[in-house]
């Protein structure tokens, strides 16, 4: 008698088989009623960069607690600005996938969403002097490259995914083709 074919060696097989796809089915089962607890940490853009400060200027305690505090501040002059120029430019694609748009109404909502962008850029500028008054000297020179490198990040990516911008503007003549 071949010894893979033995009943003895089938029977015990299979029982090995049920006591593993029982022991799975008891493990599946175990993790969807044991979940574990889950805890809610909420890391925003704010506490980011806040930690992004503290270390290259070595800022005190009481000066991490004035940036936070200066931060928190600017955030909330200018949120009103962020959320208008939102719905402006809701707005404008609303009017620029018109078959007619109104270029008239195009034109001014782009001058309205500028006059915002401004507002949120001077805003900004000040922010920034703000913050270099809470440094020492030496930390201000680090502030300056961060926030250098933070306000030209925006162009360096563009910059990275869509290659530099032709140096040299090229007039294009549009040849008809006369039939």
């Amino acid at each position: 008698m071949d010894f893979l074919s033995s009943k003895r060696f089938i029977t015990a097989t299979l029982a090995i088989l049920i006591v593993m796809n029982v022991a799975l089915l008891g493990l599946l089962w175990w993790q969807n009623i044991h979940k574990p607890e889950e805890r809610q940490i909420r890391i925003t853009r704010e506490y980011k960069r806040q930690i992004y400060f503290t270390g290259p200027l070595a800022l005190s305690e009481e000066q991490s607690l004035r940036f936070r505090k200066l931060r928190q501040e600017h955030f909330r002059t200018v949120k009103p600005n962020i959320q208008a120029i939102a719905e402006l430019k809701k707005e404008l694609v609303k009017e620029s996938i018109k078959e007619k748009p109104d270029t008239l109404k195009i034109k001014s909502l782009a001058g309205r969403i500028g006059t915002r962008q401004a507002v949120i850029e001077k805003e900004l500028a000040l922010h920034f002097h703000e913050l270099a008054m809470v440094c020492t000297p030496p930390q201000r020179d680090s502030l300056q490259k961060i926030l250098e490198r933070i306000a030209t990040r925006k162009a360096n990516v563009r910059k990275e995914r869509f290659g530099s911008p032709p140096h040299e503007i090229r007039e294009f003549k549009i040849i008809r083709e006369e039939r």
